[in-house]
């Protein structure tokens, strides 16, 4: 009863969205570039608007998501889901807050961790939602967006105990899972994780959530059923993404929202590629970690960095040829000759310049696009028979 009250007066509260973005016939995500962050845009068809996470402190990150505000038609953000407390996560959320109206809070509760990573944050985030709306999450809760199920699927360090789809069959994977070591007062563990419906597509958000976790909504039954678009949970490190999850729910497209040097573990990348049903992986960075060996193909890759920089650290010395001949003799490997560092704006992994996003537009059939930004590519999935 408590949790019907509280969504009632959400509803009441969020009022008309007629100030936000034009109707539309799709559900639109931009996955903004926080290099390694989170900041996940969605655009109803009726212009309510709900972001998962808000990126890093600073203006870089800040200056991104308000140019995709804007490209959106976004003037209000109705709803602004706080995964966790970290620094890449919740780090612009008090900026961003000055330049646009927040109307409703949601996270997971008080931080589990004894160190903010944002000095400040708690008392200054209280300060936020006492002039707005907050909701503290549970697992099972809906958020009440309209013409979407937006489900809740974990929040607190907890999951949801029964399956959201009928005919959840058992989950053979879960025979080979193995447990990692990790601590359970961790922030990541506590991730607000959301399943996102709109009439015939499913997509997944799990924000930071850790290997263990993935087990408690894949065994004995995998609890979110099919899924269309996975976004890679954690940036898509090693310590995220267990198959017995990822394999169980058949995602056709995935998005990772990794760093140039943060995420794309080689680990990850394997799990993705061995998914069933995966047809493509879209990255919103380059992963120096994943090499030439597992990235996907650059068309599908919304930022890179430049191809003499990438040359450069993926060429070893060895392939370097001597200053004042010719090639390097067989078995004679020769030095790259030693320079001074780099320019900032050339260094791997620092972007300072403009960022790309990756959008989807989702239709209700069940069918979406995904559009690269940066070089305007775009492909079309039909919807599931």
């Amino acid at each position: 009863m408590r949790a019907v009250r509280t969504l009632l007066a959400i509803a009441l509260f969020a009022g008309p969205v007629a100030a936000q973005a034009p109707a539309r016939n799709t559900l639109d995500i931009y996955f903004i570039d926080t290099e390694g962050g989170q900041a996940t845009l969605f655009v109803t068809p009726s212009g309510e608007s709900v972001m998962i996470d808000s990126g890093n402190p600073g203006a870089r990150d800040l200056d991104r998501i308000l140019a995709t505000f804007a490209d959106a038609g976004v003037r209000q953000l109705d709803h602004l889901v706080s995964t966790h407390f970290h620094v890449d996560h919740i780090g612009g959320l008090l900026e961003l807050a000055k330049r646009i109206p927040i109307r409703h809070y949601v996270d997971h509760g008080p931080t589990v961790e004894p160190n903010e990573q944002v000095a400040g944050f708690q008392q200054a985030y209280a300060a936020l939602y006492g002039k707005a709306r907050r909701t503290v999450a549970r697992p099972g809760d809906r958020l009440p967006i309209a013409g979407l199920d937006w489900r809740i699927v974990t929040a607190g360090g907890r999951a949801i105990t029964a399956p959201i789809q009928r005919g959840a069959a058992a989950n053979s994977r879960c025979a080979t899972f193995q447990r990692k070591e990790m601590s359970v007062n961790d922030e990541n563990a506590h991730s607000v994780g959301s399943v996102v419906t709109f009439g015939e597509f499913r997509t997944i958000n799990l924000g930071d959530l850790l290997w263990n976790q993935d087990f408690d909504l894949a065994c004995p039954t995998n609890k979110v059923g099919s899924i269309d678009l996975y976004i890679t949970t954690h940036h898509g490190l090693a310590t995220s993404g267990a198959p017995a999850l990822v394999h169980a729910i058949g995602a056709r497209v995935a998005v990772m929202n990794n760093g140039p040097r943060k995420g794309g573990a080689v680990q990850t990348f394997q799990t993705l590629h061995s998914a069933p049903g995966l047809e493509d992986l879209w990255q919103l960075h380059w992963s120096y970690a994943g090499g030439v060996e597992h990235n996907t193909p650059g068309v599908f890759i919304a930022n890179l960095d430049e191809a003499a920089v990438i040359a450069a650290v993926l060429v070893p010395p060895a392939a370097t040829p001597a200053a004042g001949s010719g090639q390097a003799g067989a078995g004679s490997p020769v030095a790259a000759p030693a320079q001074g560092p780099a320019p900032a704006a050339t260094r791997p992994g620092v972007h300072n310049g403009p960022a790309y996003a990756i959008k989807v537009s989702a239709r209700n059939d069940g069918s979406f696009t995904v559009t690269n930004t940066r070089n305007g590519f775009t492909k079309s999935y039909a919807a599931r028979r």
